[in-house]
């Protein structure tokens, strides 16, 4: 098994500087290169504060400044929001500036908030749509003179230009969760990510099982990768693992939040959850929190995660966000890299 990061700017508070949390970003994917990690992985958000990504093309290629090694992803591109010939020759532009390094990672998309701003009328069932038509139309203008007759996008025969660097492109990643996700990602040749999101380990052998009848299905087909993207936090100790799942619950009950898009939001932000709102969410707890993610010391992080590379996870990605300080994503991670990575090969 390998592991990566996944990690974004995060604004939690108007007295928050943005260029500060861009540098602390940088500094932790260079942390992650340094440390032996095999990828950083950034996504796209838009007019949200809580993930600050509006093009993680622009993320990546300073990245690949400042990093020599790690495989720079997109963690992941809304789909429904790019042109198919604007998001080929961005992505291989990008391949091409930093070196083949790129991943494509790509997924509708979750919020209703930003569907609302970018697409106005389109729901969760035509964005998954318009990521299925999205796909094959990039790997078709890579390879070039593509022409398309679809429901969302026609277009005469084109070619991605640039090309990328990496023959016959970037790897794609599809962010899958049911059966058909799963099931087009293998057929289209894709590679697939997953992110479990309160069910804890029984979903993540869920998550397995369905990616696994997704290869049987298509047994001609090369088998692809798998991708766990799990928060994660090591602890220096118990206490220190409470704490953090109180901080992470707290990064929960904002992501329903907004997931929700009932609340108010001004200036990027949130109208912010009191105490008495956190502790009254009808599944979002601290034990939760613990129970569904690997917040844990080294020893106890080691014995969970060896389970998840058994059931053949091919790489373990340590979400960092979390709404926590600097100083203590900082920590963790480098207590990940020394204490966690060398026990696997």
């Amino acid at each position: 098994m390998r592991f990566s990061l996944f990690v974004h700017m995060e604004r939690t508070a108007p007295e928050q500087d943005q260029k500060e949390l861009y540098d602390q970003f940088i500094a932790l994917a260079k942390i992650a290169d340094d440390g032996g990690m095999h990828a950083v992985w950034t996504g796209e958000h838009h007019g949200m504060d809580f993930t600050i990504a509006p093009n993680p093309f622009l993320n990546l290629v300073d990245l690949a400044r400042h990093t020599k090694n790690v495989r720079l992803g997109t963690g992941t591109i809304v789909a429904p929001f790019w042109h198919p010939i604007r998001l080929a020759g961005e992505a291989a532009m990008t391949d091409m500036i930093v070196d083949g390094r790129l991943e494509l990672g790509i997924a509708r998309g979750a919020y209703s908030y930003e569907y609302e701003r970018m697409v106005p009328g389109m729901d969760a069932w035509d964005a998954g749509q318009r990521m299925r038509e999205l796909v094959p139309a990039l790997q078709g203008l890579w390879k070039g003179d593509y022409a398309q007759e679809g429901t969302y996008h026609s277009f005469p025969a084109t070619t991605s230009s640039p090309k990328p660097t990496q023959a016959g492109g970037p790897p794609i990643w599809v962010a899958a969760r049911d059966p058909n996700s799963h099931e087009f990602a293998v057929a289209n040749g894709c590679h697939v990510q997953v992110t479990p999101l309160w069910q804890g380990d029984a979903e993540i052998t869920n998550l397995m099982e369905t990616f696994n009848a997704a290869c049987d299905k298509y047994p001609d087909v090369s088998r692809p990768e798998i991708m766990l993207l799990n928060h994660t936090y090591i602890a220096s100790d118990a206490a220190d693992a409470q704490i953090a799942a109180e901080e992470i619950n707290r990064f929960y009950c904002y992501f329903g939040a907004w997931f929700k898009n009932e609340r108010p939001v001004s200036q990027g932000l949130i109208e912010p959850l009191s105490d008495e709102d956190i502790k009254n969410h009808p599944f979002y707890t601290p034990e939760a929190m613990l129970r569904d993610n690997v917040i844990a010391t080294a020893e106890d992080a080691i014995t969970r995660i060896k389970t998840y590379e058994d059931m053949g996870y091919d790489e373990y990605s340590f979400w960092i966000d979390s709404g926590m300080s600097f100083e203590r994503k900082k920590a963790s991670l480098e207590r990940f890299i020394k204490d966690v990575m060398p026990t696997f090969v």
